[in-house]
């Protein structure tokens, strides 16, 4: 594993690898920190959120071709109602931000105020025609869907569903305050990158409930999640979340080409997944900062968190890099 060792160390970040193969540590590796720091992952965080309304489904409390204003009557405004759940899980929901990334940012850890905006959004795209990724929005709209049909707040059933039962004591949405003192500030670099260090450092977006970028956790932790998602835990609703919504496509708010499922990114595509990827492989990168995701064929499940966000896609070859280098030595 020295290669691997060598990208972490040389891409100067606070970095944490962790990758198991079934269940046996493979690599647990730190960079610049202890290993228990707790990283904010970004959109690393949105199959937790993409997880619970699964499994809703699978409960038979929603089904996910209904329109989501079945259950949230008022996202019906501006001409959404036939925006169904399968929609927003596959990014295909017709609009990616409420009222601009900018804006949606900025109102992202005030849930009452997010909702709000999501229900007065209007389309761009007609729903299920193009894939439009959808950096914020994506977690209030299933957040919201999870409160609607269970009465709880989605960090709650999140909690009582997922992250107890898998003693997950070190994942959380909303980092509680008796541990800020673990939190690891994020390290902004290039066009944009420092403005939004400044943003997700704030004590209160951190503390904040924000299910598309606002989970905190370890690399230890974020393994063990893929690890139980490969064992079998919540076996049918995992399996629609990787159900891939069609092929490879250009999305059209990132503009890279990626193959979209029901809740996760799927591999077979290149970085930053890596280009040894197999495509099915599955989870989600998290801003080219932090990754994670699971490999059925080799039984891996890889996290590698890291506290540099740099502008654009260059990254995601850094990521790419690593991926591949896990990926040859377990071959």
């Amino acid at each position: 594993m020295i290669e691997v060792d060598g990208l972490v160390r040389a891409r100067g970040a606070r970095a944490s690898l962790c990758v198991l193969r079934d269940g046996r540590v493979l690599i647990d590796h730190s960079c610049g920190g202890p290993p228990d720091g707790l990283f904010w992952i970004f959109s690393a965080s949105k199959p937790f959120a993409a997880l619970l309304v699964h499994r809703l489904a699978v409960a038979g409390l929603l089904e996910l071709d209904a329109p989501v204003a079945r259950y949230w009557p008022e996202f019906a405004g501006g001409g959404k109602d036939a925006v169904t759940i399968r929609h927003v899980l596959a990014h295909r929901s017709g609009f990616a931000t409420a009222r601009g990334f900018a804006l949606d940012a900025l109102a992202m850890s005030d849930w009452p105020r997010a909702v709000r905006a999501i229900e007065r959004a209007t389309l761009r795209w007609r729903p299920g025609e193009v894939a439009a990724y959808q950096p914020i929005v994506y977690g209030h709209i299933l957040g919201e869907l999870v409160r609607r049909v269970t009465g709880a707040p989605v960090a709650a059933v999140l909690r009582s569903e997922v992250l107890g039962p898998l003693e997950l004591s070190d994942t959380h949405l909303g980092l509680p305050d008796r541990l800020w003192g673990r939190h690891v500030p994020i390290h902004g670099h290039g066009f944009g990158g420092p403005l939004t260090a400044r943003m997700v450092n704030r004590r209160s977006v951190r503390r904040a409930v924000i299910p598309a970028a606002g989970i905190s956790t370890t690399a230890r932790d974020l393994a063990r999640f893929y690890q139980a998602l490969l064992d079998g835990f919540s076996g049918e609703a995992v399996t629609e979340a990787r159900r891939p919504s069609g092929d490879a496509v250009l999305d059209r708010t990132i503009g890279t080409r990626i193959r979209w499922a029901h809740g996760f990114q799927l591999g077979g595509v290149g970085r930053p997944m890596g280009s040894l990827s197999g495509r099915e492989t599955f989870g989600h990168n998290g801003s080219n900062c932090c990754i994670a995701w699971a490999d059925p064929h080799r039984r891996l499940a890889f996290a590698y968190l890291t506290d540099r966000i740099v502008a654009g896609h260059s990254a995601a070859a850094h990521l790419g890099e690593v991926a591949d280098a896990v990926l040859k030595s377990c071959d």
